[in-house]
């Protein structure tokens, strides 16, 4: 079965509740013939008889051999609004705010930003070899700081096909600085064990991606309770591992093993804005401050980033309570490898983050806002002082 035959099965089977204005067409092979009428076949084969315009029969030949047009999925435009309040602050505050990746993607595409408040000074700054882009503010002492942004950003689902195999090649810096170990993911001994353990003899990239994420999938699905980076001998500091929620762990693990086998790979982190057309658990809406996803991609000569998420798969056994033979499950995490529902919007993939002109260590990752004071680091956990309301609004393209 052709993979996007394999997506819209998917889809058809994970949600029938869908409507039929947004159920997916059917694969032309499944129509059923209309029933010959008297006297029809004989007509046939007295035209089979007739010699074959050379020129239409070269073109039935080329019409045969060719692949059919890929589906395109439609656009999506997103206005994402952040409204962000800073309490009892002493001296001057900053602010860093990851924003939506700037570079355009055949899956994700910036449109623009714009903003108010009570700052003294703000704007937007980038680091390319992270693919991130960062709002930053400043206000003096004695206000109390008040943001609102908003971004406007396009998003359509992300498909690795497989016939394509004539990408032109990554940055060797880009492929170099996704091999190495990291304060989130530290590569040890034992974790470049357990990954050449997984891929054995494998040679091919793309198999051995294919290889370590069904190794993860498998502790998704079957162990969804531990933590995903201890699976992997990773020994990640537990208040690292657990900053953005359980679920991130996954992803995270499927990085650290490919890095360990000399596989460039890197996390994406990420935001939730719309429902699913998987699974209900599988998206979100209203208030999405608490809405944050990580993924992952990995990088096969020839074929580019290829899209995984096997965090989705620990997402779907808790929330929506499947058995691990559920189905379901079986489908979703075919469906994974190689797919992005874009219901999510991309940040960045920046690992071990210096906040420009900040006066703090460097951050493991910046996937959600940093706040710095006079008295240091602000938690934003803490809801006395910090607060942030996110919220989306679409529309189709």
């Amino acid at each position: 079965m052709k993979r996007r035959d394999f997506i819209a099965a998917a889809a058809a089977t994970l949600l029938p509740a869908v409507g039929s204005s947004e159920a997916l067409a059917a694969p032309n092979g499944t129509r059923k013939k209309t029933p010959a009428k008297p006297g029809q076949n004989q007509k046939k084969g007295a035209a089979a008889n007739k010699p074959a315009d050379p020129v239409q029969a070269n073109e039935t030949r080329v019409a045969a051999a060719s692949l059919p047009e890929k589906p395109v999925s439609p656009w999506r435009t997103y206005d994402l609004a952040t409204r962000i309040e800073i309490r009892k602050t002493s001296g001057t505050t900053r602010l860093w705010l990851p924003l939506a990746m700037y570079k355009d993607t055949p899956w994700q595409r910036a449109l623009g930003h714009n903003w108010q408040g009570n700052f003294d000074r703000a704007g937007i700054y980038r680091d390319p070899a992270a693919e991130m882009e960062v709002f930053t503010a400043e206000w003096k002492d004695g206000v109390t700081p008040v943001l609102e942004l908003v971004g406007q950003i396009e998003t359509q689902d992300r498909h690795f096909d497989v016939t394509k195999k004539h990408c032109a090649p990554e940055r060797g810096e880009i492929l170099r600085r996704n091999l190495q170990s990291t304060e989130l993911m530290p590569i040890n001994e034992k974790t470049r064990e357990i990954a050449e353990r997984i891929v054995g003899r494998i040679k091919d990239p793309l198999a051995q991606g294919k290889a370590i994420y069904d190794w993860v999938a498998d502790r998704a699905i079957r162990d969804p309770e531990t933590p995903a980076l201890s699976a992997g001998g990773i020994d990640t500091p537990p208040e690292l591992a657990n900053a953005l929620g359980r679920n991130a762990g996954h992803a995270l693990l499927f990085v650290a093993l490919s890095r360990a086998i000399g596989l460039p790979a890197r996390p994406v982190f990420g935001l939730r804005v719309d429902y699913s057309r998987l699974l209900p658990s599988l998206g979100k809406t209203g208030e999405l401050n608490r809405a944050f996803n990580c993924r992952a991609e990995f990088y096969a000569p020839g074929y580019d980033w290829i899209p995984v998420n096997p965090a989705d798969l620990r997402q779907a056994v808790l929330e929506e309570k499947l058995a691990p033979d559920d189905g379901k499950l079986t489908v979703l995490r075919k469906l994974l490898f190689g797919y992005w529902e874009m219901n999510w919007i991309g940040l960045n993939t920046a690992l071990e983050v210096t906040p420009r002109a900040g006066n703090s260590k460097p951050l493991p990752f910046l996937a959600t806002p940093h706040v710095e004071t006079e008295d240091g680091t602000l938690d934003t956990a803490d809801a006395e002082r910090f607060s942030i309301s996110i919220k989306a609004n679409r529309s189709e393209a």
